[in-house]
C-alpha cells in the first residue's frame, strides 16, 4: 500500500464503500470524511487527525482516477488471493473438530431462507395450538377402557 494506509485496510474501506463505487459515490465519501477528519476543524488530537486526513486524500487519489483504481484493483486482488491462500490450511489434524477453515458467513439468501423456514414453523406450531384451544372436542380425547374388558371372578368356598 503506501506510508500511511495501515497494513489490511483497503482504500474502500477506508473510504466506507463498496468496490464497485461509482466515481460520484467516492467523491462524496471523501467529501464527508475530508470534513470530518480535516485536521483544522476536527476535535480529533491533530496527529491523528493529520494522519486520518492524508489517509483519505491518498484513497481519493488513487480510486477516481481509472488508470490508478485499475492498477490498484489489480494489485488487491493478487493480495487477496495470495493472503487468502496462505490463511487456507488443508490439514486437518491442528484444527478443531467443530470449525472448518473453510467456514463462510450466510449469503443473504441463505438467511432469507432460513428466516422463512422459521416464520413457517412458528406459524404452523400457533396454527395448532389455536385449533386445538378452540376446538378441545376434536383434538383431546379421553381414553376410555372398551367394554366388557374385564371379567368378574367369584370365589365360591
Amino acid at each position: 500500500m503506501s506510508k500511511y494506509t495501515p497494513l489490511g485496510v483497503s482504500y474502500y474501506s477506508l473510504l466506507g464503500l463498496h468496490p464497485k463505487a461509482s466515481n460520484q459515490e467516492i467523491r462524496r465519501a471523501y467529501r464527508e470524511l475530508s470534513k470530518r477528519y480535516h485536521p483544522d476543524t476536527t476535535d480529533m488530537p491533530k496527529a491523528i487527525a493529520t494522519v486520518k486526513f492524508q489517509q483519505i486524500n491518498e484513497a481519493y487519489a488513487t480510486l477516481v482516477n481509472s488508470e490508478k483504481r485499475l492498477e490498484y484493483d489489480k494489485k488487491i486482488r493478487r493480495l487477496y488471493v495470495d493472503d487468502l491462500s496462505q490463511r487456507v490450511n488443508f490439514n486437518h489434524r491442528n484444527s478443531s473438530a467443530y470449525l472448518d477453515p473453510q467456514d463462510r458467513p450466510l449469503s443473504a439468501g441463505e438467511l432469507f431462507a432460513l428466516l422463512i423456514i422459521g416464520i413457517t414453523l412458528i406459524s404452523c406450531l400457533l396454527i395448532a395450538i389455536t385449533i386445538g384451544l378452540i376446538r378441545p372436542e376434536v383434538t383431546i380425547q379421553p381414553i376410555e377402557p372398551p367394554g366388557n374388558q374385564f371379567i368378574e371372578i367369584k370365589h365360591s368356598l
